[in-house]
């Protein structure tokens, strides 16, 4: 979706940058309240104090794995495919699932979902994340499967409520669909 959201800005509005950046979580709030950003794709639960939010969709829950892990056979996996796997959570980790029978891993949470990811590639363990976070940090030495009835992440579009600018506007227009020629 952003990639079409981004395409749409470019055509209407050429003359207007857009600058995507890559933020976490755990800033997501910070930024948007620091002016450093007009607006911002945003994970669900945030603080909505001040801020106009859009809900968008929800992602996709993924299990990244080895590629040379048996779980690789199947095209889809429910939680307990998972009995006996290493559950890897990460310190920044927008998903949490309890997985019955998981393996309990024998080292400190690593600080990122990117460095999880890099722990998998190890073959060790598999991690649970949405599928766009699947899709950033894809390794050829990793893969993924869609989790049935796993958590799922609500992404929304936010931005503060005074800063709203008639090219914020415009940006809202395009993620709710509108044409050029559309009117509010």
């Amino acid at each position: 979706m952003p990639g079409k959201w981004i395409q749409a800005w470019r055509a209407r509005m050429p003359r207007v940058p857009l600058e995507l950046e890559t933020i976490g979580v755990a800033e997501q709030r910070t930024l948007l309240d620091s002016g450093t950003l007009d607006a911002a794709l945003v994970r669900l639960p945030i603080d909505t104090e001040g801020l106009s939010v859009i809900r968008l969709y929800d992602e996709v829950p993924v299990v990244v794995t080895s590629v040379e892990s048996s779980l690789t056979a199947a095209e889809e996996l429910d939680l307990a495919d998972l009995a006996g796997e290493v559950v890897i959570v990460p310190r920044d980790a927008v998903l949490t699932a309890p997985v019955p029978g998981a393996v309990p891993a024998a080292f400190d949470p690593p600080e990122t979902t990117a460095d999880a990811i890099a722990t998998v590639a190890a073959g060790v363990g598999v991690v649970i994340v949405p599928m766009s976070l699947a899709r950033l940090h894809a390794r050829k030495d990793v893969t993924y499967r869609p989790l049935r009835e796993g958590p799922s992440s609500t992404v929304a579009l936010a931005w503060p409520r005074d800063a709203d600018t008639d090219d914020v506007q415009t940006f809202v227009g395009i993620v709710r669909g509108r044409t050029a020629n559309s009117s509010r």
